[in-house]
């Protein structure tokens, strides 16, 4: 098979994966967001403030999207075409609202507060996830999706929101924006080469995040494991580390030796 074929098979398949993962959500039926996902475990204040270590935990997403962006800006990244800053511009610029966003969610949790973090959430996804296609299908393809995938993540939370106050909830879209990515990334690394070295680091953010995931999936459990971090708490800090791991990876990668891998 030559290679041009082979490309086109892969496309394919990527083609098919966005296929199948957008009409098992459309099959499925809505999705409401419960109210007691709001009832967190970690009840206690400091200094007044409530839910305190759910609010504190959120300063390492300020930190490291604060630190990261203006390294960013001081050109200590290293990018084949100078365009490609753009997408993790927007990534830590949105980790850094998302740590404002979520304090704000915090010190009342409620469906209409949930929208200021998850809005900024919605584009650090899709920010992250057009970074990695412009990386393994080539700038022409990645610049041309970025910005629609800039408007399908808030588009998402937005419908979310505007189906909660119609008494009709639905988190499928929202579902979609932050799950698929995580399904895709790892396929389009292994099937198409990469831009650049330390590829592996970008697996070892996406566990990361995966962790997150569970652990505010386990927020009482955790909590009650020890008493001093809750599951929710844990989260934030993970997914702040793997904000931290990016940014690691960009400022030590390069770029990688193959002839294809650079290709526009």
């Amino acid at each position: 098979m030559s290679p041009a074929r082979r490309h086109r098979v892969r496309l394919l398949a990527v083609a098919l994966l966005t296929l199948a993962v957008l009409l098992a959500a459309a099959l499925l039926p809505p999705l409401p967001q419960p109210q007691r996902y709001h009832d967190f475990a970690d009840q206690r204040h400091l200094f007044g403030l409530p839910h305190a270590w759910n609010l504190v935990s959120n300063l390492g997403f300020v930190v490291v999207g604060a630190f990261a962006l203006r390294r960013l800006h001081q050109g200590q990244a290293s990018f084949i075409d100078a365009r490609e800053r753009w997408p993790y511009g927007l990534f830590f610029l949105s980790v850094v609202a998302v740590g404002l966003g979520s304090v704000y969610y915090h010190l009342a949790p409620s469906h209409e507060t949930l929208f200021w973090d998850r809005l900024p959430m919605s584009v650090a996804f899709m920010a992250l996830f057009s970074a990695v296609l412009v990386e393994r299908l080539g700038p022409r393809v990645g610049l041309r999706l970025f910005p629609w995938l800039m408007l399908a993540g808030p588009l998402s939370v937005v419908y979310w929101l505007l189906s909660e106050r119609a008494g009709a909830g639905d988190l499928r879209a929202y579902a979609v924006v932050q799950f698929y990515p995580l399904l895709l990334m790892p396929l389009l690394m292994g099937l198409f080469a990469p831009r650049y070295t330390r590829g592996g680091d970008l697996l070892l953010v996406l566990a990361l995040y995966l962790a997150a995931l569970a652990a505010d999936r386990m927020d009482r459990v955790v909590f009650a494991a020890g008493g001093w971090l809750s599951g929710h708490t844990l989260k934030h800090l993970l997914a702040a580390l793997a904000a931290a791991w990016l940014w690691r990876m960009l400022s030590l990668r390069r770029p990688a030796l193959e002839p294809s891998a650079a290709e526009n």
